[in-house]
Order: structure tokens, then C-alpha cells, then sequence
């Protein structure tokens, strides 16, 4: 039996290709996610001390772990954006 040889051989890759619409796409929808969880966070930690009627005050200040969590994982996905952005440019 004779030596296999793959079907098809990977070409190497240029970095200063253009990138393809999926990865572009996927990279803008990880920036609105991020914003998007960040702003929640954020709304539900300053609403306690915005919040005119006294039961949505107290019930905002319990909230303040769901606040607290939506900020960072805002957070991390902007920061995920940045990395791969960062990746991108030379």
C-alpha cells in the first residue's frame, strides 16, 4: 500500500487579507452585547438611588448582584471585542 495523501492541503493564510462578512458580523454582534449587558448593569445599580417610590427602591437594591453581574459580563465581551480587534491590526 502506497503512502495517503490528503484530498485537499490548507493554503497558508495571509494576515492582511480582508476579513469575511461572518467574522466581521460576529465581532460587531460581541460590541452590542457587550454595550448592551453593560448599560443593563449599570441601570440596575444606579436605579436604587434614582428611583422615586420607596418598594422600587428596595426592590432594585436587591437586584444589586444581577447589576453587578450584567456589568462585568459587559464587560468581558467588550473587552473580548477589543482583543480580537487588537489581533486584527498590526
Amino acid at each position: 500500500m502506497g503512502t495517503r495523501f490528503p484530498l485537499c492541503t490548507a493554503m497558508p493564510t495571509n494576515d492582511n487579507t480582508p476579513r469575511n462578512s461572518t467574522q466581521a458580523k460576529t465581532d460587531k454582534e460581541m460590541l452590542f452585547k457587550g454595550v448592551t449587558c453593560a448599560l443593563i448593569g449599570l441601570v440596575i445599580l444606579l436605579a436604587p438611588y434614582v428611583a422615586r417610590s420607596g418598594s422600587v427602591r428596595d426592590l432594585m437594591a436587591q437586584a444589586t448582584l444581577v447589576g453587578w453581574f450584567a456589568l462585568v459580563l459587559g464587560g468581558g465581551f467588550i473587552v473580548n471585542y477589543l482583543l480580537r480587534r487588537a489581533k486584527r491590526k498590526p
